[in-house]
């Protein structure tokens, strides 16, 4: 790999820490705050919501300016977001400004690893950055249920500076103003971030032009044989997985009688479990060999309605664990796919944002189900189950429709020979 890589590695390290902390402490911001559950809930298609909104333009613009300076931009919008949550602002609001930093450095995250690196090894680069993502899910996620636990959050608020009145006086204040240092971290490694030599391209003229780029971007990839398929997978796995991070604090809540501090580290769990996935994907599977594992999504979905029978943490860790793997080594090589796919049919700034677009909207769209039935007095087991059936039902589609699609392809090479013989 080369040296550039780690760089990237490093940023994309601390800004994720950063995220996650701070959704943890978002949540008990609003529990503590006596917000009501579906409040709480509505934190996720919150993130997700510049995600979706913006997609037709971030693409773009990371084609048009150096990676390292859009990740830097996009830094300081998250740190703009976390000053808001700790002043004052609706969590909600604040979360979603933090989603809008979250989601211009999507693409210049993931595009500047097309452009640093040869095809032959975008897996093992994906396997490399799930991982270490994915630890930062886990770290991140245990570091705010510590930073808003009573413990350090008393150290925390024990420190003050002399004549300065902070007006920080909670335990999630506290975790929030903690976390501006992180994202000051990742912005230190975003500005030592190379240009590659990859020509950037020219930004459309106009909002219209924009989202007519990207229409077009969006179609071409959902019409691409693989890319249609590699895309509806990776957005199924992520809009449950993204929703999965609060329902497993809720399950944790209901079935085990968790606060929000020990529930947090079953979400870690989880994410351990996907990082051994992630890393496993990226030493044994090639590109040529992406969608070999679609069947696992189907045994994903099934797992998940099986937590509704868990009520012993020995028993849930390493279910979670195992629940964690099987996602971790589906998403990696089909995210792979996806990123060659995209990059060879349209660039890489571009269909980052497509790809975000759709799994953001799937986050988006499931959160905002989840959030409903919960408003509605469904129960995180009710969720659960809804959850698995969905995923088990969509990825056996997505089989049959990749098995189509072959079947389609051998057809096409039949008649092809057949016209070459005639001839």
């Amino acid at each position: 790999m080369k040296k550039g890589f780690f760089t990237i590695m490093a940023a994309q390290f601390f800004s994720s820490l950063a995220d996650n902390a701070l959704f943890v402490a978002a949540v008990e911001l609003l529990y503590t705050s006596g917000s009501p559950e579906w409040q709480r809930a509505a934190l996720v298609p919150m993130f997700a919501l510049f995600y979706v909104v913006l997609a037709p333009f971030v693409g773009a613009f990371a084609d048009a300016v150096p990676k390292g300076k859009v990740m830097f931009y996009a830094n300081s919008i998250k740190v703009v977001g976390c000053l808001m949550m700790l002043f004052g602002t609706h969590p909600l609001m604040s979360y979603a400004i933090v989603g809008l930093g979250a989601a211009a450095y999507s693409p210049a995250k993931y595009g500047i690893l097309t452009e640093l690196l040869p095809a032959s090894q975008l897996v093992k680069a994906n396997g490399w950055i799930e991982g270490l993502t994915i630890s930062s899910i886990i770290l991140g996620v245990l570091l705010g249920g510590q930073l808003v636990g009573l413990h350090v959050s008393s150290m925390l608020l024990a420190f003050d500076f002399p004549l300065i009145d902070t007006s920080i006086d909670t335990a999630p204040e506290a975790a929030i103003s903690a976390l501006v240092g992180l994202y000051v971290i990742a912005a230190i490694f975003n500005l030592r971030i190379p240009r590659t030599d990859t020509p950037l391209q020219a930004l459309s003229h106009g909002v219209v032009g924009l989202v007519i780029d990207f229409s077009r971007c969006n179609k071409r990839l959902w019409q691409d044989k693989l890319g249609q398929i590699s895309l509806s997978t990776t957005t199924l796995f992520w809009g449950v997985s993204g929703n999965l991070r609060y329902i497993v604090l809720a399950w944790a809540a209901a079935a085990l009688g968790y606060g929000t501090t020990q529930a947090s580290s079953l979400v870690g769990v989880v994410a351990i479990g996907t990082a051994a996935g992630a890393v496993l994907a990226s030493m044994y599977i090639r590109l040529d060999r992406a969608t070999a594992v679609i069947p696992l999504g189907i045994a994903m979905g099934l797992l998940i309605i099986l937590m509704n029978f868990i009520s012993n943490v020995w028993i849930a860790a390493p279910f979670l664990i195992m629940l964690g793997g099987i996602g971790g080594y589906l998403v990696v090589p089909m995210n792979a796919l996806l990123q060659h796919r995209g990059h060879n049919l349209m660039g890489a700034g571009r269909s980052i944002a497509v790809q975000n677009f759709n799994e953001q909207a799937c986050i988006l769209g499931l959160g905002a189900l989840y959030t409903g039935m919960t408003r509605m007095g469904m129960s995180a087991f009710g969720a659960i189950t809804i959850f698995g059936v969905v995923v088990a039902s969509i990825m056996w589609v997505i089989r049959r429709w990749h098995q189509n699609n072959c079947i389609h392809h051998h057809h096409e090479v039949d008649r092809l020979l057949k016209l070459t013989r005639c001839e």
